[in-house]
């Protein structure tokens, strides 16, 4: 992180720093008039130097006087004019910008201070506001006006009026309290981001001494900058009379601004936070509006640390609250639909390009009547899905230093932080589909990360103080993470296997004795880790058994013979006792997994539970549920929720957070992370009929790999 130097104000006004070459300096009086020669020179070596690196440390006085000299001659060199009689006289009619350039001839920046000066007194007196309306409307004439002509109007302020009415403004920047609103708001939003460099300098010299001097004003400066930071509108940076400014410059421009002014108010962290917050792109703008804002929400953070957890805590919601959308809206269209949709997003959409007039993304999706609706729909999918591919690449970059080359405590740090978001505000959210993998890779980055990330979800698992729905959520992220993970060690996977068999068989004893029959809702914990363990042992059996823990290979355990394959007790045991129990976790847990365990274990010799699965057929959980409803009339309303004879309300969803990542651009991050699917050598080449004429007209829905994510797809 880069920290910034704190400043304060002296007595006199003026801003003490510690690094003076890019704080404000003391203000020094100097001559205003200056050798335009000296100054040329200045200028030109000037603009050899990025905008980034200029100096902003000139002090108001040293301003006027170095900007004054701008060609015009001064008012107090008295000119010797000789008149000839002969030439015969005419009146002259000027133009609106002959005029005003005569006028600015006769007004050097000094006097136009003064000007200024003047009229913010009399305004704030309330005796005469005339010169004060004058300068508000300098400053809020539009600069790409167009006369009947179709020409620049002629009545625009000029270049050096606007300057000097800027300098004027600098030099009684006191004076500018809560009665010169309406002036300081024309100022604010005025066309800055497109003039030149020596323009913003002054610029934003006045917004950093505008802020520390008057604090009414600090948020809404902070405002008009964060307001800068999503989809730059058409034709900004393009003002007539100005080179072209490109999208990277007119950020750049205002990372600038609002780093100059967090220097000089350090305490302005706390109103930025919010309005960052508030400045977020709405959910209906589009993805380029939202990618810009969040790539530079994160520059913030290089001069603004203190921000960081909030920064990286809104961005997290918003993913998450895209990701979510998503999985809603895709489920609502045909599965061939919701393919189709992922594979026509290309990778390189999400990138941005630095002239925003190319792409016209503005137009409303929900607009476009000569779609039909669910034409509309799958373009609403298709942009949420860039959103959320750029939003998560992002921060995936953002993330990735202190893991590569940081120390350990750099990446404790960085996983803090994922930790923290994890437990606030992605494991509370239903249906989180992308949002996980930020942990899921980092986390992997070394075996003592693994550890940190595994202990809290088995802290929350075994918390009987957290909700229940939580528990079971950090059961389906633990077994999810441990089957899913790379480079998660065989050691990790039966240690892990072990915990949670552990904690199945102390709930089973707690629940058996009361048990009528299967019911998800009174007895979730048992069920969710019951879950978990079934998923492990589909993806991870390898490591489950003895010849794993002798130190053999997995590609070694694909050459025994399943007669040669052998499981430890513990191993066997908690999940024989667990699925002969009164609790029937084969009943509640998700079909698609529960058949697939049958399979694997029938043809490794673990374990027969086919008979199970047809006396399941024919079980009712509703018959059950009614006993436990009238028991505790908490539940009574599930059965007016659920159909008579439908099962589907009283089972676990097929729900694992790591699951095939399937955003085209941000899942070159995951290339190496994972434990693709790996059937059984020889298991399907078996007598079919001895595992599928059982499971004949069962509830499931095909194997594992189907259910849970394709593979092929990673």
């Amino acid at each position: 992180m880069v920290s910034f130097a704190t400043a304060a104000r002296n007595p006199t006004g003026a801003i003490k720093s510690v690094n003076p070459p890019k704080m404000l300096a003391n203000p020094s009086p100097v001559p205003i008039l200056k050798n335009s020669k000296t100054n040329s020179v200045a200028a030109a070596a000037g603009a050899k130097h990025k905008l980034a690196d200029m100096d902003l440390s000139l002090s108001p006085s040293s301003s006027v006087a170095s900007d004054g000299s701008d060609g015009t001659p001064s008012p107090r060199k008295r000119v010797r004019v000789q008149f000839d009689k002969d030439v015969e006289m005419r009146e002259a009619s000027w133009s609106g910008q002959e005029k005003e350039m005569a006028v600015s001839m006769e007004k050097s920046a000094a006097v136009v201070r003064e000007e200024v000066r003047r009229a913010i007194q009399r305004h704030v007196l309330g005796t005469d506001s005339e010169a004060y309306d004058r300068i508000k409307e300098i400053f809020s004439a539009d600069p790409r006006r167009l006369d009947e002509d179709g020409l620049p109007s002629e009545d625009l302020p000029s270049h050096t009026t606007l300057k000097h009415h800027l300098m004027g403004l600098l030099s009684n920047v006191a004076s500018l309290d809560r009665n010169c609103n309406g002036l300081v708001n024309a100022v604010l939003h005025s066309e800055w981001l497109g003039r030149d460099e020596s323009y913003i300098k002054l610029y934003i010299r006045f917004l950093g001494n505008l802020a520390a001097a008057q604090g009414s004003y600090l948020g809404a400066v902070l405002k008009m900058l964060a307001n800068n930071f999503g989809e730059i509108p058409k034709g900004t940076g393009k003002l007539p009379g100005y080179a072209p400014v490109q999208a990277a410059e007119i950020y750049s421009r205002t990372h600038m601004a609002l780093r100059h002014v967090m220097q000089l108010i350090p305490s302005g962290s706390g109103t930025l936070s919010p309005i960052l917050s508030m400045q977020f792109p709405f959910d209906t703008d589009s993805a380029k509006a939202n990618i810009a804002y969040t790539r530079n929400l994160l520059k913030v953070i290089s001069y603004a640390p203190e921000l960081q957890a909030d920064i990286l805590a809104l961005i997290t919601e918003k993913v998450v609250k895209i990701d979510v959308q998503i999985q809603v809206d895709m489920e609502d269209i045909e599965d061939e639909v919701g393919e189709d949709v992922l594979h026509a997003v290309s990778p390189e959409a999400t990138m941005l390009e630095d002239d925003v007039d190319e792409v016209d993304d503005n137009a409303s999706v929900a607009s476009d009547d000569s779609l039909d609706v669910e034409s509309r729909r799958v373009k609403t999918i298709k942009d949420n899905i860039l959103k959320l591919d750029g939003m998560i690449d992002s921060l995936f970059e953002y993330y990735a230093p202190p893991f590569a080359t940081g120390t350990l405590d750099d990446k404790e740090n960085a996983l803090d932080l994922l930790l923290s978001h994890f437990q606030s505000i992605i494991l509370p959210t239903y249906r989180s589909r992308h949002s996980q993998f930020l942990l899921f890779h980092f986390s992997q980055s070394s075996p003592i990360l693994v550890d940190r990330f595994a202990a809290t979800c088995v802290q929350l698992i075994f918390n009987k103080m957290q909700p229940g729905i939580l528990r079971q959520s950090a059961a389906a992220y633990l077994a999810s993470f441990v089957a899913r993970g790379a480079h998660i060690s065989g050691e990790v996977v039966r240690d892990v296997f072990d915990l949670l068999g552990t904690h199945l068989n102390n709930l089973r004893l707690d629940y058996e004795a009361t048990c009528r029959g299967p019911d998800l809702r009174r007895y979730g914990p048992f069920y969710s880790t019951a879950q978990a363990l079934l998923y492990i042992f589909c993806f991870r059996w390898r490591d489950l058994t003895t010849a794993a823990m002798e130190g053999d290979s997995p590609e070694q355990i694909d050459e025994l013979e399943p007669e040669e394959i052998i499981f430890p007790p513990s191993v066997k045991e908690v999940l024989h006792q667990a699925i002969h129990s009164k609790l029937n976790p084969l009943k509640v847990c998700s079909p698609a997994i529960v058949s697939e365990f049958a399979r694997m274990a029938q043809h490794l010799n673990f374990m027969y539970v086919f008979s199970i699965l047809e006396t399941n057929k024919r079980l009712r959980v509703s018959s059950f549920r009614s006993i436990s409803a009238m028991a505790d009339p908490r539940f009574s309303h599930v059965e007016r929720e659920t159909r008579a004879g439908d099962d589907l309300g009283y089972q676990l969803d097929a729900y694992f957070p790591f699951d095939p990542y399937q955003l085209p651009r941000s899942r070159r991050w995951l290339e190496n992370d994972y434990v693709h699917w790996r059937g059984i050598p020889g298991m399907d080449d078996q007598d079919e009929g001895d595992s599928d004429s059982d499971l004949d007209g069962s509830e499931s829905e095909g194997d594992l790999s189907d259910v849970t994510g394709t593979d092929e797809d990673d």
